[in-house]
């Protein structure tokens, strides 16, 4: 009965996340608060009344969470909108982390007058941010921000975490073994982020290359070898010495960049199973925490919270993006959206399994760091986006019933076009509009209905055609609907 038990502790505790998440998302509440908040009121001190204390089996799901959300967010990250900021995300994700983590702990260390080490292993613990939470946010609210910010944003989100995560490791190895020197740890740094970018890039060419050359026999294989090769990945780059995490992330952003067998389906999956391992992963650490153990860090957690959100946060994005051609009111948007999520949390529970002196404390500080941060920062993201005059509204993307899936060695494409306002072609019949003969309209959307085209069919301003064609012919056939 232990098992039946079990699994239906985790259907219920998954149901109600997606439930109240559901109801609570035009609300613009960060789904992270949700299922965090799900976790603790089933925890030990809660309704639920359920004891877990498990820091190891915690970190365990965490790493096997991040690992599957890191791929996904490569994998889902479009290069075209992206490759423009590559330079300036990796700057903000490598040495912007590294400042939040010095400010952060000289913080501490000067003003609270902790421990040193407890400075820099908290420093470095919350360091990451978590972007994806901050388009959640935006996203219920039907916002969109102007700009490179976005594609900033997001590719920082994916790849800031491997640098906190070698900072919390590097710390605590100094920690542990006091003979460790600077040099080891700069060599640890290196060896970890050249295996780790290497294998991934590679990795990434040779998946695109194996899954168009070989057929499996069930469709259904594609997305389960992806996955299984997601793992394989990681692994095969810690037991190297390389940041796991790091890999599977370029792995996946490689992977995106190009069209393969069944692209569309895998992205559904992956992107289902990334939510799957959000939801598992906050509401197991949601379970972890133990609320009466928050109320001594309260003080302490309000100013360091404070001061990682006023000045560590926004010190490091001025510094490392003094070169970048955004503008003081783009800064002062990259400062805000600092969001601390899931990393630091997991990152937190690194301490505990190894054993470190005060280890309780420093997971209590982190997470209620991180519950400050997203509830200061993350209702207020619309309204600074707004107030700076970042935002506008986003145009809701059209849910066709037709999914296209690109053969190999093809250059046809579905394609939607917008008919403009006052464009030549308002009012005349489809069969004017005389596309090219690889052009071929298969649906029209009018008012949120779906059309089935003809040739008598009269077009309308503001009409979405979706296009099967060539991409050569995608400019040709825009210029015939102005």
């Amino acid at each position: 009965m232990l098992l039946e038990y079990i699994l239906l502790i985790i259907a219920v505790l998954i149901i109600l996340s997606i439930v109240i998440s559901r109801y609570t998302y035009n609300l613009g509440t960060p789904t992270l608060l949700i299922f965090l908040a799900v976790g603790m009121i089933a925890g030990s001190e809660g309704l639920g009344n359920i004891y877990f204390d498990d820091y190891r089996l915690s970190q365990n799901v965490g790493v096997i969470a991040l690992v599957i959300i890191l791929f996904s967010g490569g994998l889902n990250t479009k290069w075209q909108s992206v490759k423009n900021q590559i330079t300036n995300a990796i700057v903000l994700s490598t040495a912007g982390v590294f400042l939040t983590a010095i400010f952060a702990a000289a913080f501490m260390y000067f003003v609270l007058e902790f421990d040193l080490l407890t400075c820099l292993l908290i420093g470095s613990i919350i360091s990451s941010t978590d972007a994806a939470a901050v388009f959640s946010i935006l996203e219920s609210q039907r916002i969109k921000i102007k700009g490179g910010l976005s594609p900033l944003l997001q590719v920082e989100s994916g790849s800031n975490d491997p640098m906190a995560i070698f900072l919390t490791i590097g710390t605590i190895q100094i920690i542990t073994s006091p003979d460790s020197g600077i040099g080891s740890i700069l060599l640890l740094f290196v060896k970890q982020m050249s295996i780790g970018f290497g294998l991934g890039f590679a990795s990434g060419l040779i998946l695109v290359q194996f899954i168009n050359r070989h057929k499996f026999i069930y469709d259904g294989f594609y997305p389960v070898f992806l996955l299984a090769s997601t793992f394989l990945v990681f692994s095969l780059a810690s037991t190297l010495g390389g940041s796991g995490y790091l890999a599977v992330y370029i792995s996946g952003l490689i992977l995106g960049k190009y069209e393969f067998i069944h692209k569309r389906s895998s992205l559904r999956f992956f992107d289902g199973l990334a939510w799957l391992s959000q939801i598992c992963m906050f509401v197991v650490l949601g379970l972890l925490a133990f609320p009466s153990q928050l109320i001594p860090v309260i003080g302490t957690g309000l100013i360091v919270s404070a001061f990682l959100i006023l000045i560590a946060r926004p010190a490091s994005v001025f510094l490392t993006m003094v070169f970048s051609k955004f503008n003081f009111k783009e800064k002062v948007f990259i400062s805000w959206v600092g969001l601390r999520g899931s990393i630091p949390i997991i990152l937190g529970t690194f301490p505990l399994v190894a054993g470190i002196e005060n280890a309780n404390m420093i997971f209590n500080m982190v997470f209620f760091i991180v519950i400050t941060s997203v509830v200061i920062q993350g209702w207020s993201i619309p309204k600074v986006a707004t107030y700076l005059g970042l935002a506008e509204k986003e145009v809701q993307q059209i849910k066709s019933p037709i999914e296209f899936e690109p053969l190999r060695k093809t250059d046809r494409v579905l394609e939607e076009f917008i008919i403009p306002f006052n464009s030549s072609i308002d009012g005349k019949k489809l069969v004017d509009l005389r596309l090219p003969e690889n052009a071929l309209i298969v649906l029209v959307c009018r008012d949120e209905e779906f059309l089935l085209p003809k040739g008598e069919t009269i077009l309308h301003s503001g009409d979405v055609l979706q296009v099967l064609t060539d991409k050569s012919l995608i400019k040709e056939i825009y210029e015939k609907l102005i």
